[in-house]
């Protein structure tokens, strides 16, 4: 094709002026539908032809615009505004539920009906008294690691043995209520309505005492009536008033004489909504003094076994 042709997109030469379109090579126009060229008027100026711009090819390999935002997307095809969103929807739901649970479990954990009212300072001595309890049982464990290998020591084994036998007879005779002793400790003092001085709150000051270390106790009453405080001791409420202690009736106020130490002991009767505070809410006064020196010198009846028996 000649460049003719290409200028007017039309496959055809253009008018070489005004009349009939010439052929190539001034052939007349072999199209079957031309004029018949006798027919133009001379004239009629030929209407200029304008170029045809050649079709848009197009490529596969030329990458479709990008969307412009807010356009409508393909049918079938989730917008990606749209699944981002889902996806922060469920993350923060699932960070919603996450602290949800750690909020109930700090609240769980942290709502002791004990403890919620507690004061600095009476956190501060319960402290104080676990960290005594495990020092003595930690003294305690050194002690008996001490016997044992004394023990088996070769020539002083005997002796050892001996000694170590005379000391535990002691501390189970105390502790059994058929030898007195003597050591630091409290006297503790209750005071007020029968209520206040039941068996019940006697029980728990007793209980108390024990767990806070208390190595031997008895109690007295306002006639000086004397009951050595051991492992079966029980207490009851009297008919008309006071307490029987072991089958002996005392009458109020009482007083525990204990052998411990005294600040632990102190602390634990001293507990928010302990001993102390249930013999105040029932109007009554307990009241304890450090002694550095305590007597327990009421003797208990050796118990008779009739069931148990030593493993040899």
């Amino acid at each position: 094709m000649s460049e003719e042709h290409r200028e007017t997109g039309t496959g055809w030469p253009s008018p070489v002026g005004p009349g009939r379109p010439s052929g190539p090579a001034g052939e007349p126009d072999p199209r079957p539908d031309a004029p018949d060229p006798d027919e133009l008027s001379p004239l009629a100026p030929a209407e200029p032809v304008e170029p045809v711009s050649p079709a848009p090819v197009e490529r596969e390999d030329v990458p479709a615009p990008a969307e412009e935002p807010g356009a409508a997307a393909a049918p079938g095809r989730a917008p990606v505004s749209r699944r981002l969103t889902s996806a922060g929807a469920m993350i923060a739901v699932l960070l919603a539920l996450l602290g949800f649970t750690l909020v109930v479990q700090l609240k769980t954990t942290s709502t002791d009906p004990t403890l919620a009212a507690t004061r600095e300072e009476d956190l501060v001595r319960i402290s104080s008294d676990l960290d005594s309890r495990e020092r003595r049982l930690r003294q305690d464990i050194e002690a008996l690691e001490d016997s044992q290998r004394q023990l088996r020591s070769g020539e002083l084994g005997r002796q050892a043995a001996l000694e170590e036998a005379t000391r535990r007879a002691d501390e189970l005779g105390i502790l059994a209520g058929t030898l007195p002793a003597v050591g630091p400790g409290l006297e503790v003092r209750f005071s007020g309505p029968e209520k206040a001085m039941s068996s019940t709150r006697i029980l728990d000051a007793v209980q108390e005492l024990r767990g806070a270390g208390a190595e031997a106790m008895q109690i007295q009453g306002a006639d000086g009536t004397a009951v050595r405080i051991i492992a079966s001791t029980y207490f009851v409420d009297a008919s008309g008033g006071g307490l029987v202690v072991d089958g002996r009736r005392l009458s109020g106020p009482y007083t525990i004489l204990v052998i411990g130490d005294p600040a632990t002991m102190r602390t634990a009767l001293n507990i928010p909504g302990g001993v102390v505070s249930s013999v105040r809410d029932a109007a009554g006064n307990v009241t304890s003094e450090d002694r550095e020196v305590v007597e327990v010198s009421q003797l208990h009846a050796p118990i008779k076994l009739d069931h148990a028996r030593p493993v040899s």
